[in-house]
């Protein structure tokens, strides 16, 4: 799917700017994975936090309004992924998938893990060999509903 007019230009402000989303992080005051959701629009903000990500970002106030619709979500095609970073947690559901829901299942019951009450965080682990990705993901278990 191709990225939207709107994303294409919050990122390219803030890479003219050299702002990170960590840098967005302390202005928002919200996760910088959430606001990264939001410019590739994948979430929506208030209007509030829409305007603090555009006033980053050096923008005009009146693209803020965008980033309060309700997205249109999944952004990945039917296919496999081709990006090695997005491929990489494919393979690794493909690999470590059931035995993750395996667990899960053990220890919550019948049910899944939301992804509309979640939080998801990616932390740099400094390690001699090399350093390390951390990605922690948070979700409410939803049992099954018996009836």
């Amino acid at each position: 799917m191709p990225i939207s007019e709107i994303t294409e230009k919050l990122l390219a402000a803030k890479k003219e700017k050299g702002i990170t989303f960590e840098d967005l992080e302390v202005a928002v005051g919200r996760d910088e994975t959430w606001i990264a959701s939001v410019i590739y629009r994948q979430a929506s903000a208030d209007l509030d936090e829409a305007t603090k990500i555009v006033t980053a970002l050096g923008l005009p106030e009146s693209m803020a309004e965008p980033l309060t619709v309700p997205p249109l979500k999944g952004s990945l095609e039917p296919q496999i992924p081709t990006d090695p970073l997005i491929y990489r947690f494919y393979e690794i559901m493909q690999v470590y998938g059931m035995p993750v829901k395996a667990v899960v299942h053990e220890k919550f019951g019948d049910g899944i893990m939301s992804a509309i009450d979640f939080s998801i965080e990616v932390n740099k682990v400094p390690d001699p060999k090399g350093d390390r990705v951390q990605i922690v993901m948070c979700g409410k278990f939803l049992p099954y509903k018996k009836w």
